[in-house]
């Protein structure tokens, strides 16, 4: 099952936003959920996150169908399928990151070429 880049957006998003609601509460008993409501309000209130809210509401609900999220006493929870995909957008993701960083680190030795433009 493909998920399309919105969706795994979402998908990412939701999981960045339970690590920083739970990584507090790494330790504890206790683990913190959202409602789809508050979740999309949330995202909308980023200003990050482009779509409208209609288009949230839909990218959730096919997250669903796919068996990527489901829900207890209205509260979003990952599937095991939901988890393993996360994880793999996480790695991608942090390749990218990965890469940045280096480069700012790193400089180049070596030999350079240098070019005047007109």
């Amino acid at each position: 099952m493909k998920l399309t880049k919105p969706q795994r957006l979402i998908l990412f998003a939701l999981g960045q936003f339970y690590n920083s609601l739970n990584q507090p509460l790494v330790q504890k008993p206790v683990q913190i959920r959202t409602s789809k409501i508050a979740f999309i309000e949330h995202l909308l209130h980023s200003k990050i996150i482009s779509k409208q809210e209609r288009a949230l509401y839909k990218n959730l609900e096919t997250l669903e169908n796919k068996k990527f999220i489901s829900y207890d006493n209205k509260m979003i929870v990952f599937t095991e399928l939901g988890l393993k995909e996360l994880e793999k957008i996480s790695k991608e993701i942090q390749q990218f990151i990965d890469l940045e960083k280096y480069f700012q680190d790193e400089k180049p030795k070596g030999k350079l070429q240098t070019v005047m433009r007109n």
